[in-house]
């Protein structure tokens, strides 16, 4: 018997989205938020980069503010009114006690119970190699709930005005390949297709198939690969760590 993944928990109003790149939350987590934000939970977007290295044929200044648009549009698609930029360099992130500084004070400013980020280990599935950037933010990301509720550190923090919040209960990693948890995914499987649509210039530049079919198949892959754990029905995974 393949064990079951447990719901999504409930019990919070604030979540605090922090990855490194326009379009990491659209790759399969967008779907779950779309659903969160409709029952009136507020979501908030935390972005490491404008993602300026993310298209070959686009040079770095043009390419960021292309990217940031992008990914203002597709926030709005699934409710996400408040996207905050950290901008580091795209490609370059180094994890260190700068990046988790500047998480915990998005922590601390926004309050949130639940902290989400993407898989910081080495690979997706096993077999695809994750990119230095997500595994220095994923980690980040993670350690800096603690630092976030610690008056001890960072307390720069405190003298700016950002008192010291430890009401994280919960941390979600989307894209994990050991999940714990789970949303149904075909509730918000068409917002979810149209966020990542909003990545156009992204898309296009990325593949030669036809974008929105890109999209509706990313999506479908996706929230295929932990429903035999869900029900036997489409659905998005996180590792979920309670705290």
């Amino acid at each position: 018997m393949t064990e079951q993944l447990t719901p999504m928990p409930e019990d919070w109003q604030r979540a605090l989205a922090v990855v490194a790149h326009p379009d990491d939350l659209e790759y399969g987590c967008a779907g779950a938020i779309a659903q969160w934000t409709d029952a009136g939970r507020e979501v908030v977007y935390l972005l490491a980069t404008r993602g300026e290295a993310g298209i070959d044929t686009l040079e770095p200044d043009k390419c960021a503010p292309l990217r940031e648009q992008e990914q203002l549009a597709s926030a709005a698609v699934v409710g996400v009114e408040t996207v905050e930029f950290l901008d580091y360099k795209d490609g370059v992130i180094e994890y260190g006690t700068a990046l988790r500084r500047d998480i915990a004070a998005a922590i601390r400013r926004h309050k949130p119970e639940l902290v989400i980020t993407l898989n910081h280990h080495e690979a997706f599935g096993g077999r695809f190699l994750n990119t230095p950037d997500h595994r220095a933010v994923g980690q980040a990301a993670i350690d800096a709930v603690g630092d976030a509720g610690n008056r001890w550190i960072f307390p720069e923090l405190g003298e700016q005005g950002l008192a010291p919040w430890g009401g994280v209960k919960w941390i979600a990693i989307a894209g994990s390949d050991t999940p714990t948890h789970a949303i149904d995914a075909e509730p918000g499987f068409e917002r979810a297709v149209s966020s990542l649509l909003e990545h156009r210039a992204y898309i296009e530049a990325l593949t030669d198939e036809d974008p929105e079919a890109y999209a509706r198949g990313i999506i479908t892959m996706t929230s295929g690969f932990v429903g035999d754990r869900f029900g036997g029905k489409p659905a998005i995974g996180f590792h979920v760590y309670e705290r």
